[in-house]
């Protein structure tokens, strides 16, 4: 197989790409696009025009699937050319057993893509078996599709139903209690909003994505649903052996004047300090099972980073993979990300289905790409939205330490939702500017 490529010259926005895409794909009666925006494989968007993600029953098999790749020759640096483009719910490791709406995990190929690089420039990117003919038609016919002036789709105006805070406040409790009893050091604790939904999933990523700009945002959908993630959370990056995550853990609001304030503020705080330490300790760990030995480093502790909405603590931990380790293991070490589960990870997964009342469902899992040329990329689904039959849902939730407070931990989830319940709310406003501000 080889990698084929071209410039475009197309000058669109990956937010418009992908409303013009999603129109091309229903006319031809096509599977529904995919795209990654933000921050992938040092792009700034990558777009799969069409790709059917067909839903995948059980762990070992949901991580097998990024792990079965073709060889590709003719590959450049930068390129991504295609892959497996897909998501992996909470779900396959909750030792519940419960089940969202969503299929627990979902993955596609896709044998060619629209990628934006840092300079602005869009490609049209294959993977193309040796011995077929060169796709400079469809090339130019998916340019032609970027130009398009035609009218995109909106939704109606929608809001969120959240559960009484009593029942947040009450877990969160329960769980400062199992800390201080020794059991655990940290655990995630969330909830879910719902509500109805009456639009194109497409349009509310696009949106989402022109106003929030999100730095992991992650757009799929198919028969089953959709999955519309704003992420600000990198969960995995692997490019040949090097292989890095970045944990968020530590969260304040955004307020205007006070952001500078805030920000040290949340550097200087007890409680986000230790939550992010921990985390960053069990990442380490998670990437230790799987690295050589001694490889693994933490080349950023507690850097403070702007999201929608809320200031977030961010660290990075790196690491090399042995030769010949491949993403199902690497997957299985470290899955689910370990920011939005909790220390030590295996006991948090268990007070986590002692204490929440819902399944997480996708939320808190991961969404990304699989190439076999750029490697493996996987945003933490959180800031994401699970969308099937008309139904929408909001996962939110906190990091949970001996210092933490129910009413506070309260807060800090309204503060995370509240870009995206402003971002349904008024579909196609002119003056768009979320609370607390863009990332």
């Amino acid at each position: 197989m080889r990698l084929v490529r071209r410039a475009l010259r197309s000058s669109t926005t990956p937010d418009r790409a992908l409303l013009l895409l999603d129109r091309r794909a229903r006319a031809h009666g096509l599977a529904a696009p995919a795209a990654l925006t933000g921050q992938w494989f040092g792009a700034r968007a990558v777009l799969a025009p069409t790709v059917d993600i067909a839903a995948v029953t059980g762990a070992d098999a949901a991580f097998a699937v990024p792990a079965g790749q073709p060889a590709v020759r003719d590959a450049v640096p930068g390129a991504v050319g295609g892959g497996w483009f897909g998501y992996l719910s909470y779900d396959l490791t909750d030792p519940s057993g419960r089940r969202g709406a969503l299929p627990a995990a979902g993955w596609g190929w896709a044998d060619h893509v629209l990628r934006l690089d840092a300079d602005g420039l869009w490609w049209f990117e294959a993977l193309v078996p040796d011995g077929a003919p060169d796709p400079a038609s469809l090339a130019e016919e998916l340019d032609s599709a970027l130009s398009s002036d035609a009218p995109v789709p909106t939704w109606r105006p929608a809001t969120l139903d959240r559960p009484l805070p009593a029942e947040h406040h009450a877990a969160v409790k329960a769980c400062v209690h199992a800390i201080e009893s020794g059991e655990l050091f940290q655990a995630n604790i969330c909830t879910r909003f719902t509500g109805r939904f009456d639009g194109e999933p497409s349009a509310l990523f696009a949106e989402g994505v022109r106003t929030l700009r999100p730095g992991r945002g992650a757009y799929l959908a198919g028969d089953w649903g959709a999955v519309v993630s704003m992420s600000p959370e990198l969960f995995l990056a692997r490019s040949g052996r090097r292989v890095h995550s970045t944990p968020i853990k530590g969260t304040l609001p955004r307020r205007g004047a006070a952001d500078d304030a805030l920000a040290r503020r949340l550097r200087e705080s007890t409680k986000d300090v230790a939550e992010n330490v921990m985390i960053t300790d069990l990442v380490r760990n998670d990437l230790g099972r799987v690295c050589t030995v001694g490889s693994v480093t933490v080349p950023e502790l507690l850097a403070v980073r702007a999201a929608p909405g809320v200031w977030h603590l961010h660290s990075t931990v790196r690491g090399t993979l042995p030769a010949g380790t491949t993403d199902a293991e690497l997957l299985r070490a470290t899955f689910p990300p370990g920011s939005v589960t909790g220390a030590p990870k295996i006991r948090a997964l268990d007070l986590i289905a002692e204490l929440e009342t819902a399944p997480r469902g996708g939320y808190t899992g991961a969404v990304g790409l699989a190439s076999p040329i750029a490697g493996l990329e996987l945003n933490v689904a959180i800031r994401t939205f699970e969308l099937r039959g008309g139904t929408l849902e909001l996962g939110v939730g906190g990091g949970i330490t001996a210092d933490s407070d129910a009413a506070a931990e309260w807060q800090e989830c309204l503060h995370k939702a509240a870009p995206l319940e402003w971002l349904l709310a008024s579909p196609g406003r002119e003056t768009r500017e979320p609370p607390g501000g863009r990332s």
